[in-house]
This record gives structure tokens, sequence and C-alpha cells, in this order.
């Protein structure tokens, strides 16, 4: 008799352990359920909204850029 590299897919029920006689199975022989997705990984909390530095560096850079057309403007003019 030659065996098989592969395990049977589909047991006898009466040679598995664990089943009742009806094929059910009884308490405390399933294992508990997973919980989800808690426990993935390292929790990573990114700060909300922009920090202080790039803002005032956007804030300041409009600001030169419109005091410039201000002045542009004001040159045309006279």
């Amino acid at each position: 008799m030659t065996s098989s590299p592969h395990p049977d897919p589909d047991p006898d029920p009466r040679d598995t352990s664990g089943l009742e006689p009806g094929g059910g199975v009884p308490p405390g022989e399933t294992p508990p359920s997973e919980g989800g997705m808690s426990g993935t990984g390292p929790a990573h909390n990114p700060p909300k909204g922009w920090s202080k530095g790039p803002l005032a560096l956007i804030l300041g850079l409009a600001v030169l850029i419109a005091a410039f057309f201000l002045v542009y403007a004001l040159v045309l003019l006279l």
C-alpha cells in the first residue's frame, strides 16, 4: 500500500477526535474567534492639521508675493 504525500481533505468522521456521535463538536473543542484587526501592529497617530513650520512658511511666501504685486502696481500707476 502506498501512502499519499497529501493528507485526506475529507477524513472519516469516525476517526476524527473531538467529534460527538452525531458529528457535532462539544463545547471547548473549537478555538475562540479572532479579534478582527486588533493587535495588527504598532499604532500610528499622525498629527492632525498642518504643523506650524510649513504653515508659517507658506503664509510668509504668500505675503511676500502679494507685497511684490502691490508694489509693482503702485510703480505702474505713478
